[in-house]
C-alpha cells in the first residue's frame, strides 16, 4: 500500500515543484524584459452621488496598471485612486472624480494609464445611485414580492383545478412546464453569456458562466435522485421552484438596474411582463402536486422558494453588480432549469412511456409552453 500511495503522490509533487520554480526562479521574465507591458481593464460598477463619480476598474496585465489621469466629456479632472485589491493580476481600484454630474444626462469618461491606454466609459443616464434606507429597502422588498412570489403563488391556486384532470390532459400540462422552463434556459443562457462577456478577460466570464451551469445542474441531479430514485410530488415541485428562483433573481436584478438608471417606466414594464411569466411558472410548478395532498405550508413554501429570490435581485440590481456575479448567479439559474427540464421529462417517461414526447399532448404542450412565454416575453 506504501508503494501504491508513494507512485500516486509523486505527480503531485512534481507539479508543486514545476509551479514553484516558475514563481520563485521567474525565468519566464527575463525572456519579456524589454517588451511593453500587456494591460487590460473594465469598469464593474458605477456609482453617483451629488457631485461625485466613483467607479470600481478591474485591470490585469503583465505589470500593475495605473491610472494616471481622467478625462469626463473630454475635460481632465482631479480624481482619487484607492486600490481595493493590489496587483498586476485582477487588480482592483476606486477612482473617485469630484464632477457636477447632471440628473438626465449622458457622460463620457476616460481613464489613461500610465502607458497611454485609454479605458472608455459613457454613462447614458446619469442618475443617482439610490441609497439603501429602511422606506427604499420596504419599496423595493414589495417590488420584489409583486414581481415574484404574489404571481407564482396565483398560479398555484390552479393546483385544485388539476385533481380531476385525465392523463392525457396532465401530460399536456407537464409538457406545458417542460415549454416553459425551456424558454427561461434559453433566456437565461443569453442573459448570462451576455453579462459574461462583459468581464476582463482572465476572469474567463463566458466558460465560469458554462461550467457554473454543468456544476448546478449536476449537484442538483445527483441531490434529486439521492435516495436512489427520481423526485416525483412535491420533492420535484420543490426543484421546479428552486429553479423559477434562481431565474427570478435574475429578473430582479434587471429591474433594479432598471430603477438604478431611473427608467421607472421601463421597471414597470419589465415588472408587468415578468408577473405574468410568474403567473404561467406557479402553473408549472403545481402539475406534479396534482396527485397529492399538500399542506397550505407547502404551497406557502414553493412560492416563497420560486417569488423570494426576486427581493434580493430587485435590491442588488439597484446597486450595480458586477457582471462577473451577474453571470454566476444566471449560470445557476440556467443549471437549476435545466435539472428541472430532465427531471419533468424523465417523470413523463415514466408514466406514459417514452414514446409520449411525440405524442399530440405532449408535443403540443412544450409548443404551447414556448408559445406562452414567447407571447408573455413581448411585453418586457
Amino acid at each position: 500500500m506504501g508503494s501504491k500511495h508513494f507512485w500516486l503522490a509523486l505527480p503531485l509533487v512534481v507539479l508543486v515543484a514545476i509551479v514553484a520554480i516558475l514563481l520563485i526562479w521567474r525565468p519566464l521574465d527575463r525572456l519579456s524584459q524589454g517588451a511593453p507591458p500587456v494591460e487590460e481593464a473594465a469598469i464593474e460598477r458605477v456609482n453617483l452621488t451629488p457631485g461625485l463619480i466613483s467607479l470600481d476598474v478591474r485591470t490585469d496585465g503583465s505589470d500593475p496598471v495605473v491610472i494616471a489621469q481622467v478625462q469626463v466629456d473630454t475635460a481632465y479632472r482631479l480624481f482619487t485612486a484607492t486600490p481595493l485589491l493590489a496587483g498586476a493580476r485582477l487588480g482592483l481600484t476606486r477612482i473617485d472624480i469630484p464632477y457636477p454630474w447632471i440628473e438626465g444626462e449622458a457622460h463620457h469618461i476616460a481613464l489613461l494609464t500610465s502607458t497611454g491606454a485609454i479605458i472608455g466609459h459613457s454613462i447614458e443616464v446619469a442618475t443617482a445611485t439610490p441609497v439603501l434606507s429602511g422606506p427604499s429597502l420596504g419599496l423595493l422588498a414589495a417590488v420584489g414580492l409583486l414581481l415574484g412570489a404574489v404571481p407564482v403563488a396565483t398560479g398555484l391556486l390552479a393546483w385544485p383545478a388539476m385533481r380531476s384532470l385525465s392523463r392525457p390532459t396532465m401530460n399536456f400540462l407537464l409538457a406545458l412546464t417542460v415549454g416553459l422552463l425551456a424558454f427561461l434556459l434559453i433566456d437565461t443562457i443569453g442573459e448570462g453569456l451576455e453579462a459574461g462577456a462583459e468581464t476582463i478577460g482572465r476572469l474567463r466570464g463566458t466558460v465560469l458562466f458554462w461550467v457554473v451551469l454543468a456544476v448546478t445542474a449536476l449537484v442538483l441531479l445527483a441531490l434529486g435522485r439521492a435516495k436512489g430514485a427520481a423526485p416525483e410530488g412535491l420533492r420535484l415541485a420543490t426543484f421546479i421552484a428552486l429553479g423559477i428562483g434562481l431565474h427570478n433573481l435574475g429578473e430582479g436584478l434587471a429591474v433594479g438596474a432598471a430603477l438604478a438608471t431611473g427608467s421607472a417606466a421601463l421597471a414597470t414594464f419589465l415588472v408587468i411582463g415578468f408577473t405574468i411569466h410568474n403567473v404561467t411558472e406557479g402553473i408549472g410548478i403545481a402539475v406534479p402536486i396534482a396527485d397529492e395532498k399538500p399542506k397550505f405550508m407547502h404551497f406557502a413554501g414553493l412560492a416563497a422558494l420560486a417569488g423570494f429570490p426576486a427581493i434580493a435581485g430587485t435590491i442588488a440590481g439597484t446597486q450595480a453588480v458586477s457582471p462577473l456575479w451577474i453571470a454566476v448567479c444566471f449560470g445557476a439559474g440556467a443549471g437549476a432549469i435545466l435539472q428541472v427540464i430532465i427531471e419533468v421529462g424523465a417523470l413523463i417517461a415514466r408514466r406514459s412511456g417514452p414514446g409520449q414526447w411525440l405524442s399530440p399532448p405532449v408535443a403540443g404542450g412544450v409548443t404551447a409552453g414556448l408559445g406562452v412565454m414567447y407571447a408573455t416575453a413581448l411585453l418586457v
